[in-house]
């Protein structure tokens, strides 16, 4: 299935990650005025600061390098590198993964990709943090991602973009990267399904399309 998206939805995309940025390339931003300001005596401190906000921000761009670039398409991309990745953008947060070292789904089809977009959807999910799972599919499923927290839920307009059911002229830069996750998962040939359990669990998994 070929799929497309107006220049509006690049638009909000380059947003939300510009977004996503702007805090740790800010802080390294502040660590150097810290420095001319205060001088060597607040060196050490200063270093600190840029340095793990440089690793905040690395971290944040493996990631969208992989889940929105063509990178994530390539044959070299491997389950073990998305795990890697996946949890670096959670250390230091209220998000803990919880991905299996024998959960090593292949690249084909997109999976990876759509892993890491249905972790960050996961994270989404749980305003207070908790723990995103990632488990080997069953009954025809690729994989699966979870998130169970104290209170997990998508915002409507979240689940109805990941859905599709929302034209691309009314995204915003909130509900651009579900728009966006649903329809790489139709580009590959998947349909993304979720699942409530109760208040406090969210469950996503990938079945093939028919036809």
């Amino acid at each position: 299935m070929t799929v497309s998206l107006e220049l509006h939805v690049v638009e909000l995309l380059c947003s939300r990650l510009c977004h996503d940025l702007i805090s740790p390339v800010g802080a390294i931003g502040n660590g150097v005025e810290l420095i001319e300001e205060m001088g060597p005596s607040m060196a050490e401190e200063a270093m600190a600061l840029i340095a793990d906000s440089a690793d905040q921000a690395a971290r944040r761009l493996r990631l969208f390098r992989l889940a929105y670039g063509a990178a994530g398409n390539s044959g070299a991309f491997t389950a073990a590198e998305a795990r890697t990745v996946l949890g670096a953008w959670f250390r230091g947060g209220r998000t803990r993964l919880d991905w299996p070292a024998d959960v090593m789904p292949g690249s084909d089809g997109g999976v990876l990709k759509l892993a890491l977009n249905l972790g960050l959807l996961a994270e989404e999910a749980m305003p207070y943090g908790g723990v995103v799972t990632v488990a080997a599919g069953a009954g025809g499923a690729a994989l699966s991602v979870t998130a169970e927290g104290r209170t997990v839920s998508l915002r409507d307009e979240v689940r109805e973009a990941l859905d599709g059911a929302v034209a691309q002229a009314d995204l915003t830069p909130r509900s651009v990267q579900a728009y966006v996750t649903g329809r790489f998962a139709e580009q590959c040939g998947w349909r993304i399904i979720t699942e409530a359990k109760g208040t406090e669990a969210l469950r996503f998994w990938l079945e093939r399309r028919a036809g």
